[in-house]
């Protein structure tokens, strides 16, 4: 599947196929595996009545883990992996900015809420704090503007919280595969705009 030319029509299945491959592999020494992970992501996007473009980046917030080209998180990495910006590089021909955005900024949330709510960071689990320290600690006064202008910095925010809460062993949660027509029909008609 990695010799396969990324298009609209095969984006999704090469996005499967990572899931597939690679999923089962832990999630940064947390108790689930990375797809146990980005699919409570997408559970709790769903629960919480989020549109599907945020279901969506919910499902594939983490994707870049398996896409950067500085390999996989490991708990004794010394520097950032960029998993968010390798992630959004990977999406952004395809999905709308909504969606590579989220992508794209849920570690700068992660920065963002360390420095403007103040139980936030005790709330983290080890290996969020461990790469909170590799991805430049909480934002400082300037940064904290800044964020609050991205677009989509509230939706941005709420795929943090669903990252954040999406490492419970055991949760029930549908398979990728369930998400694949919710995925080609974004796909499809970003393509079409």
């Amino acid at each position: 599947m990695t010799d396969l030319k990324l298009d609209k029509n095969t984006i999704v299945a090469f996005l499967a196929d990572i899931f597939e491959r690679r999923g089962a592999e832990n999630y940064l020494g947390e108790q689930v595996t990375v797809t146990e992970h980005m699919l409570q992501g997408a559970a709790l996007a769903e629960q919480d009545g989020a549109d599907d473009e945020l279901i969506a980046a919910a499902l594939l917030h983490d994707i870049g883990h398996f896409t950067s080209e500085f390999g996989t998180y490991a708990p004794t990495d010394k520097t950032d992996k960029h998993h968010d910006t390798a992630g959004a590089h990977v999406l952004e021909a395809f999905f709308p900015p909504i969606i590579t955005e989220c992508v794209r900024q849920h570690v700068a949330a992660k920065r963002y809420l360390c420095a403007t709510e103040p139980d936030y960071l005790g709330q983290l689990s080890q290996a969020s704090k461990h790469t909170l320290s590799l991805q430049g600690g909480p934002m400082d006064d300037n940064m904290v503007a800044e964020f609050k202008l991205t677009p989509f910095y509230k939706d941005i925010i709420r795929v943090r919280i669903w990252d954040d809460q999406g490492k419970v062993a055991g949760m029930p949660t549908k398979t990728f595969a369930d998400y694949k027509a919710l995925l080609q029909k974004i796909v499809d008609t970003h393509a079409a705009s």
